[in-house]
């Protein structure tokens, strides 16, 4: 029975990747920060099967003791500060632990191998983030990396500790350079599942509008379901190597306002929309729209879900969501 160590199994990611390996029969465990994770719960209900051990990336003590305790095969690094919007607010934090986090586990497992560098393959989550400023459309694993916020910053750091551990050590040390990939598991402080959420709330008469920043901002979204297949099948290879994870569509905020409204009937969404400087970002990323050529061709991966049926599978989450919600409410 191969044996999986995934830090940040609390994120959409980490559920979704647990699932995955569990169904092929891994022994998972998951990295989980604090005795009194508020996300505990969450993930001993939708995964039981995991195994959780009590770990921080800014803790290197606590990685050495989680890789002794796991005895991994492969190594799924997805913890971070991922919020892009925070990263400005705490810049240092969000450095110590999606940026010099990465090194922490790196280098733990580089010394829970040993003179045996194959004993452990390791991916990084990268992120498309790292291209900011973009050179290139669309954006390929060549493309010269211009991050515009704290966090691409940070993960561009990371990227590149883990190409540096790959050719200086032989370490089996992939990055999947994910684009945007959401699902009904976002959190609720992403701009998908914050429209998701409020177009079923104004549904149901909850909520009367929305706030939000640029509306004409065009991102690469794909389904994180799909996209953590992509990260197995990084592992799988014989040669460790970095590729991007994207559907090579862009769309905008306004499209998806478009789908979700008209998924609970209203087809004019401007009446309920409004803009707020306030969620304007410092500094915009340009388009962001990937070439996932690579992936297809090296690891066989294909994109299942496509965006509309993205958008519809998470507005239809939230309306059964919130209209339980409000049931339960309305019997108290």
């Amino acid at each position: 029975m191969p044996r999986a160590l995934i830090t940040g199994i609390t994120g959409q990611d980490g559920l979704y990747l647990a699932e995955l390996l569990l169904s092929k029969g891994y022994e998972v465990y998951g990295l989980i920060r604090g005795q009194n994770n508020p996300k505990r719960e969450l993930v001993e209900a939708i995964v039981p099967g995991v195994k959780l051990l009590t770990g921080d990336l800014t803790d290197f003590s606590s990685l050495v003791r989680a890789l002794e305790t796991a005895k991994p095969d492969e190594v799924y690094n997805l913890g971070a500060i991922s919020f892009v919007a925070y990263s400005w607010e705490n810049a240092s934090v969000t450095s110590d632990v999606t940026g010099k986090g990465v090194l922490n586990m790196l280098e733990a497992v580089r010394l829970y191998c040993g003179d045996d560098m194959s004993k452990v393959r390791f991916y990084q989550a990268s992120s498309s983030e790292m291209f900011g400023k973009v050179q290139e459309v669309p954006q390929r694993e060549s493309t010269l990396l211009w991050p515009r916020s704290p966090y691409g910053v940070a993960k561009v750091f990371g990227h590149y500790m883990t190409i540096n551990y790959r050719e200086s050590y032989g370490l089996h040390a992939s990055s999947g350079i994910l684009f945007n990939h959401e699902s009904p598991r976002r959190g609720p402080e992403f701009v998908t599942r914050k429209i998701s959420q409020a177009v079923a709330r104004i549904k149901l008469g909850l909520q009367d509008d929305l706030t939000l920043g640029n509306l004409d901002a065009k991102r690469d979204w794909g389904y994180a379901g799909d996209y953590v297949e992509a990260m197995w099948r990084m592992l799988q290879q014989p040669e460790a190597d970095d590729y991007v994870i994207a559907t090579g569509e862009t769309h905008s905020i306004k499209e998806f306002l478009d789908l979700a409204f008209k998924r609970v009937g209203i087809e004019d969404w401007a009446p309920y929309v409004k803009q707020d400087p306030r969620f304007m970002r410092p500094a915009e990323v340009d388009l962001l729209i990937g070439d996932p050529a690579k992936a297809h061709a090296k690891l066989g991966w294909e994109r299942k879900v496509d965006f509309p049926g993205l958008v519809n599978m998470m507005v239809d989450n939230d309306l059964a969501e919130q209209t339980e919600i409000a049931r339960i409410a309305g019997k108290r």
